[in-house]
Formats: C-alpha cells, structure tokens, sequence
C-alpha cells in the first residue's frame, strides 16, 4: 500500500517520459536544449563572461608540465522547479475507456504534458526574447525593418552573427516573422541571383547564413486566465534571437547561450479522489523538474522590432 497520496505509477511515468508531439510548433528544446540531469534541486552552474576569457598557453615543454585549465566563469547558485498538472477522471470514464480498450489515464498524461510543453514554451520565449539576456542587441525601425522592401535582411543578419565572439549557430524567430523573410525580395535575390523564385526555404537561408538551425516558434498561447474571454498571441514576437549553443556543455562547464536543467525524468501517477462524480475517481499527476538558464549572455545576439 502506498505511503503518499501520489502514487508514482511506471506506465504513466513512461508515457510522461515518452510524450512528444510530432505536430507540435514548440521550439523551446531547440533554443534552450536539455543537459545532463543534475543530482540535487538545488545546485550549482558555470555563468561565463566572455570578455574575461583569455588565450590559452598550451604548449608544453619537453620535461614540463602542462599549464592549468583557466575557465573564466563564475558558479551562482540555483534550484529545479517543479512543473506538473492534475487531470480529475470518474472512475465511470475510467471504466468505461477499459472496455473500449482504451487507457484513458494514459490520454490523460498524454493531455497534460501537451500543456507543460505548451507552458515551457512560454518560458523559453520570453528568455530567449528579453533583450536583458544579451550583451550584445539592437533594435529595428523604419526602413530597417524587414517588412519594407528596401531593407536588406541578409546583410543585417549576417553583421549581428559576426559579432559575438562565438558565431551563433542557431536562429529562433516566430513563424509571422519567417514568413515574411522568406518573401523579402533582397532574400530571394540572394537565393535566386539569376532567376525568379517565389520563396525560400529554411535550408537556403541557413546555407546563406552558414549556420546549423533555423528554429521557426508558431505556437499561440491564451493571454487571458481562466473564465476570461479567450484573447490568443503569438508565443513568439517579432525578434530575432541569433544563439550559439553548444550541445556538449553541461551545467558546470561549456560555454553555451543557454540550457535547460533538469532534475530525474517526468513523471506520472494518481491521486485516490472519493468527491469525483457519484462513484469517485482518480485525479492524474503528470509533470517534470527542471531549471532555464542563461550562461553566457554574450554568446547570443537579439534582433528587436524585425517587423
């Protein structure tokens, strides 16, 4: 019998773990990756300065001893947030799902970490947007900007990825704004030097820019609370977000824009409730422990106001 009234149960742990959607527009895996799990909630990382970082001396003399590693970094404290959401389910539904051969807990799980993802994604969005997060920003406007016909993107693009000190190789930007770059016609002039196109890929554009992803955030979110009238936005605004992310760093070393944190995996269980419905029910936890971070504000570079 179980000690706590959280009852950690494997397969909803696994569905927890395993949930992905394919038809998702989240990108916040993308702009802040997932490192190494660490041990303890709280703890430790590396935040690193770029401008303190010195050249190395590794050359080594013939009987001599090799020089030690110098990092440039400090180590600031943190701790892992919780993240989770309960489901309420009739043990009727439950029932009832079982004789249609369908686990409808397991949607459940399934249900509520679409909406953790979707809340992460929020998070992300608004790090990976807040120009305090940069040393290294600028903001557009008039015929700058890309939606005027007369800007050029590609050379705008091009002198904000040449000048942090590690050459971002990641672009985050919201799909309004792709969508527009993806027309501009000093872009299609670049793709297309001798002929028409109509539009561009993502895989043109990175080739153009020589960097390794184009990250493209869709989702929309609800701004209003609950039992408010509904009033949707774009998860994502009109920035351009320029990262060098490096996927070897853990949270004590490597230098890298930024990164998720987490602590152990997902999980998923039940919650014995006797006030659902006339014969009760079970209330499902899902969720995951986890930290955003920013480590190193000069390995990134934010294009404001694009449109």
């Amino acid at each position: 019998m179980a000690t706590a009234p959280f009852v950690i149960i494997p397969e909803l742990t696994a569905i927890a773990i395993a949930y992905s959607n394919p038809d998702s527009a989240f990108i916040a895996d993308i702009a802040m990756p997932r490192v190494k799990p660490v041990g303890k909630k709280e703890f430790q990382y590396a935040e690193y300065d770029l401008s303190n970082f010195d050249r190395p001396d590794s050359r080594v003399g013939r009987k001599g001893r090799p020089n030690e590693v110098t990092r440039g970094d400090k180590l600031l404290p943190a701790a892992i947030e919780d993240f989770g959401l309960e489901d309420p389910i009739p043990q009727d539904d439950i029932d009832q799902g079982r004789a249609m051969n369908r686990d409808i807990m397991g949607e459940a799980v399934e249900y509520i970490m679409g909406l953790i993802k979707l809340d992460r994604e929020c998070r992300v969005a608004a790090i990976v947007q807040n120009g305090v997060n940069y040393d290294h920003r600028l903001a557009l406007s008039g015929s700058d900007m890309f939606s005027d016909p007369d800007a050029k993107p590609i050379d705008r693009l091009l002198e904000c990825l040449d000048t942090p000190m590690l050459r971002p190789n990641t672009i985050c930007l919201s799909a309004p704004v792709w969508s527009k770059l993806r027309v501009h016609p000093k872009v299609l002039k670049a793709v297309y030097p001798n002929e028409t196109g109509a539009t561009v890929s993502r895989e043109q554009v990175a080739n153009l820019l020589e960097i390794k992803t184009i990250a493209i955030g869709a989702a929309w979110v609800n701004r209003n609370r609950k039992g408010q009238e509904a009033q949707l936005m774009r998860t994502w605004g009109n920035n351009i977000a320029m990262l060098y992310l490096d996927s070897t760093a853990a949270s004590d070393k490597g230098v890298t824009w930024g990164m998720t944190v987490p602590y152990g995996a997902p999980v998923g269980g039940t919650i014995d409730d006797p006030y659902i419905g006339l014969r009760g029910g079970k209330r499902v936890r899902a969720g995951e422990s986890l930290k955003e971070l920013v480590t190193a504000k000069g390995a990134g570079f934010l294009l404001q106001n694009v449109m």
